[in-house]
């Protein structure tokens, strides 16, 4: 059989294998699988609360201000930059020995896991390894990694920058999660050094070499696995890194990022059982792979367009990358705040994506954003943290969300800032019986008029130009 009758065959059994996936033409919330772990199901319904996290993307990309990893990359495409380099394997040996400059002198995860709590969050993921494979922890299976003596940081007593930031975070009573990348761009049983990468996958046909696959598949079991046994108590295992992933789980969704022909299994059930053996009910996110252990969906900087109701999560970044990078386009407050209760409205929680630079410094618009962000929260948090959505979800400039039978929010978004808020808002509600409508930001009742739908709030010409500079104005219905 020559060549191009392998080829040929290899693809026609690629195809047969995704005929069956007409079941994926269905939507990822109608092919979610609810866990069935009691201790899972109250951590998840304890998440569901927490509404607002943050997920704080570091690595040997933040010293070169960089998109993370992708430079390592060798995919033609437009956002993998590697401006100033002649060739790739410049780039790559150049990237890799930034280890030895690597040199947070200023990491202080107190203040990042204060700044996190004045702002409102209540939860936390930390990426412990990214795709290029350089571990924020002190694993035992590679030496690229942030404590290994080639790092000048390797001598500082908190080198283990994971065990840190964890502890930082749990002081302050927020939730903690470790954010693992499956692939890893420089072990070299997933990017063989005997062969130039090609793409994003294993740089090698792992049916012809099975064992090398067989000692990156426990290579990966292992690092999770000191994680989930050796850095306290954690709430959520996030897995990035869709492509790693059974051949059998491959759908339309991710097709584009999916192109490799060989079963990329890594034993998620092994993974799972074990990371909950250390953890009972940690939360498992194995991000975009439908089945038993995708916790939570994971849209990524974007939200669903309708409500959804099943467990979910978008993951956005407050500038641009996820990992810092100079002169940075940050959102305003105003742009979150409002995010987050369209995302909230729709039964989600919002992940806001920051990362300080080389030297373990946050730039200061981020604690300013975060600072505003708390503020609003301390004054409207009820509105938001430990709500459900509710029906209509969303209608013109208001978002609704609900906390049990008796208490509807309605909160209000103006356009633009400064736009004049109107004199009468339409609430739409069923509730039945007498109500109380209150402005909680102003500490005061409104009046109301009922109509065959809902209500008629008003809102008194004295409170409206203050309310219009607010990024979102609630509304509180109670049910007496």
């Amino acid at each position: 059989m020559n060549q191009i009758q392998k080829y040929l065959l290899k693809s026609i059994a690629f195809i047969l294998l995704l005929i069956p996936f007409g079941i994926y033409a269905q939507t990822e919330a109608e092919t979610y699988v609810w866990p069935t772990d009691s201790l899972v199901k109250k951590n998840l319904d304890k998440w569901q609360d927490q509404k607002f996290g943050v997920l704080i993307t570091w690595g040997l990309y933040s010293h070169k201000g960089i998109l993370e990893s992708w430079g390592l990359c060798p995919e033609d495409e437009e956002w993998i930059g590697r401006n100033g380099y002649a060739n790739y394997f410049s780039y790559a040996n150049d990237y890799r020995n930034t280890r030895a400059q690597f040199n947070p002198v200023n990491f202080n995860p107190e203040s990042w896991a204060k700044m996190c709590k004045d702002g409102g969050v209540k939860y936390m993921i930390f990426v412990t390894k990214h795709h290029d494979g350089f571990s924020m922890f002190d694993t035992k299976y590679s030496d690229f990694k942030i404590t290994n003596k080639l790092c000048p940081y390797s001598t500082n007593p908190r080198a283990n920058v994971s065990k840190e930031i964890f502890n930082a975070f749990r002081e302050q009573d927020l939730s903690v999660g470790a954010y693992f990348s499956k692939p890893d761009w420089t072990c070299p049983d997933f990017w063989w050094p005997y062969l130039s990468p090609k793409d994003r996958n294993p740089n090698y046909d792992i049916s012809k070499h099975p064992d090398k696959w067989k000692n990156y598949m426990k290579y990966t079991q292992n690092q999770i696995g000191e994680l989930v046994s050796e850095y306290g108590k954690l709430d959520i295992l996030w897995l990035d890194g869709c492509w790693v992933r059974p051949l059998n789980t491959i759908n339309p969704h991710v097709a584009d990022f999916c192109k490799y022909p060989y079963d990329m299994d890594i034993n998620m059930g092994q993974i799972a059982a074990n990371a909950r053996q250390h953890q009972p009910g940690i939360l498992v996110v194995d991000r975009w792979v439908p089945g038993p252990y995708e916790d939570y969906l994971t849209p990524e900087q974007k939200t669903p367009d309708k409500a959804l109701q099943v467990p979910w999560e978008s993951c956005i970044t407050l500038a641009t990358d996820w990992g810092w990078t100079p002169k940075a386009n940050y959102k305003n407050s105003r742009e979150v705040i409002q995010l987050l209760v369209n995302i909230v409205a729709k039964g989600g929680n919002l992940l806001l994506g920051i990362g300080p630079n080389g030297k373990g410094e946050f730039d200061s618009t981020v604690y300013q954003r975060m600072e505003e962000i708390g503020a609003w929260l301390k004054v409207n948090g009820d509105a938001i943290y430990g709500t459900r959505p509710t029906e209509p979800f969303k209608e013109g400039n208001v978002a609704y969300t609900q906390k049990g039978s008796n208490t509807l929010f309605a909160i209000y978004m103006p356009a633009k800032e400064g736009d004049m808020i109107p004199e009468t808002v339409f609430i739409r509600t069923s509730m039945k019986g007498k109500i109380k409508v209150s402005l909680p930001a102003m500490k005061q009742n409104l009046s109301f008029k009922k109509t065959a739908d809902g209500i008629n709030v008003e809102i008194p010409a004295k409170i409206q130009s203050a309310l219009a500079k607010e990024p979102a104005i609630v509304i509180r219905v109670q049910l007496l």
